[in-house]
């Protein structure tokens, strides 16, 4: 669930106007989740992100994951596991409305509250993207850091923007 929200996090806000995002980017990121009782969990890879729709997270560490969505479908390849689980959107979340609504709290920190939750966005000098915190819905603090960054204009390839998995993976459905 926690790769869910921050897949649709990312993949939905380009139409935002507070931060300064490309037609594509692609970034080292650092994913830290801490839970309720203050245990803490690091993942590391590489993010791609084209157009509002295309986003695609390659976990490095501490497991080898590839997370691809669409506005209608999430991907989900656990290479450690040797599956694969693909998802329909049902009901995400619209994070360009979480932009909108978001309030400069100091000189780079904007907050903003969409559907009863607290979202915190670092943005650098020019207002593009450096972190995101919120708490998903197991109330797990989420810290999403990127570094690194690379803006791009145009579309990144599809085919960049897809997971690959291999033939003897085993299928769910969801």
């Amino acid at each position: 669930m926690r790769i869910f929200i921050m897949t649709l996090l990312l993949s939905i806000y380009a139409s935002a106007t507070v931060i300064v995002l490309p037609d594509n980017f692609t970034a080292d990121f650092v994913q830290k989740i801490t839970n309720t009782k203050k245990k803490t969990i690091d993942y590391s890879g590489k993010v791609r992100f084209s157009n509002p729709s295309l986003l695609k997270w390659s976990y490095a560490k501490p497991t080898q994951k590839e997370v691809c969505t669409t506005r209608e479908e999430l991907t989900v390849v656990d290479h450690d596991l040797e599956q694969v689980s693909y998802y329909r959107i049902h009901k995400g979340f619209n994070f360009s409305k979480i932009l909108k609504k978001a309030k400069l709290y100091s000189k780079n920190i904007y907050v903003a509250k969409y559907e009863n939750k607290h979202y915190t966005i670092q943005v650098d000098t020019k207002k593009r993207l450096q972190s995101i915190a919120y708490y998903d819905d197991l109330d797990n603090k989420v810290q999403i850091v990127f570094k690194n960054v690379k803006y791009g204009k145009g579309s990144l390839s599809k085919k960049s923007m897809h997971c690959q998995v291999p033939n003897n993976y085993d299928e769910i459905r969801g």
